[in-house]
């Protein structure tokens, strides 16, 4: 059911029936690394290129949350994933490989919710039994890809963040004990003229305040609803924006209700700057450590508002801004 604009009320509350989170030997250190599945042991799991080993992170992802719940390949109906190489090549080289029939999507860091919301529209409306949500980042091919290969040693500013190595993926169907996909709401493009790509933060707080905003307008619910209220992967900078920006806005929200996948992974290591980014961030934040503590009883209802930069290495060089978006996924687990 669509609620205002931009939100689905989903009638049929799509199940979590199985989630994985994988990361790579970084991420085996990081403060939330109980709540992976499985580490890799080195960046190149065995490839000639960072890329071809993307795919291998995301096959790796698909592969757990399959075996979790107990599913093969030909039980899925379709997989939509998306990641942040050129044309979304990951995704559709893993997909070549699974043999699931195959919905490639592109929304840069916030493609985990975007394929999670879309996901579960199409269960919602049982247009499918099976649907598995993917995404993938790694931190080599980004940095490559978007900035200065790592070998160069480049210096950056306190505002960078770093790319997550890992994959995140969560399989939806229309019955089971998971925990439920009550509503999601479909972000705007809000460009608020950053063209800084060490600076990813600023450029994409705007986004995450609008499309939580008005989640929250068009549910008709308060902050306080939720026992968690989550961004992407804004990190410490833009974490520090969308909390004045709630409080420009009037948006009154208690203290610990807020929080960031991008600082929540690494914490405040130095190494990463401002914290973590990639499209894998709040993809193994949200299907392992959130799903992990709603398991646990410790959270009831949370808000994961993934977001993401949507710039490209040309239209960089072409002197553009940074368009910032967010796609907002409330999930519920009352057992």
């Amino acid at each position: 059911m669509l609620l205002g604009r931009q939100s689905w009320l989903f009638d049929n509350s799509p199940r979590i029936i199985a989630a994985a989170a994988v990361g790579g030997p970084f991420e085996s250190k990081c403060q939330i690394a109980e709540d992976f599945d499985q580490f890799t042991s080195d960046l190149w799991m065995e490839q000639d290129s960072f890329e071809k080993a993307e795919v291998k992170l995301l096959e790796l992802a698909c592969a757990k949350a399959l075996e979790k719940a107990g599913l093969k390949n030909d039980d899925i109906n379709f997989l939509l994933s998306g990641d942040l190489d050129n044309q979304i090549t990951s995704s559709s080289f893993a997909a070549r490989g699974l043999h699931i029939p195959y919905l490639g999507i592109f929304s840069a860091c916030s493609t985990s919710m975007e394929s999670l919301a879309l996901a579960s529209k199409i269960v919602d409306n049982n247009g499918a039994n099976y649907v598995m949500a993917a995404t993938a980042s790694h931190n080599a091919a980004a940095e490559k890809q978007f900035r200065y290969p790592t070998e160069y040693g480049a210096q950056k500013p306190p505002t960078a963040q770093w790319t997550v190595t890992g994959a995140g993926a969560v399989i939806l169907g229309k019955q089971g004990n998971g925990p439920r996909i009550i509503s999601a709401t479909i972000g705007k493009v809000v460009d608020m003229g950053i063209s800084d790509p060490f600076n990813m933060g600023a450029a994409m707080a705007p986004a995450a305040v609008d499309t939580i905003e008005t989640h929250l307008n068009e549910l008709n619910v308060e902050p306080d609803y939720y026992d968690l209220i989550a961004t992407g992967d804004l990190g410490f900078t833009g974490y520090s924006i969308v909390q004045d920006l709630f409080r420009k806005k009037g948006i009154c929200l208690k203290k610990n209700l807020y929080v960031d996948c991008g600082t929540i992974i690494y914490g405040k290591d130095p190494k990463v700057f401002s914290g973590a980014s990639g499209c894998a961030c709040s993809a193994i934040v949200t299907y392992g450590h959130f799903l992990n503590r709603m398991r646990r009883g410790e959270l009831k209802r949370i808000l994961v508002a993934a977001t993401g930069a949507l710039l490209s290495p040309m239209s960089y060089q072409q002197k553009e801004s940074i368009p910032g978006i967010a796609h907002a996924v409330s999930i519920e687990y009352i057992q």
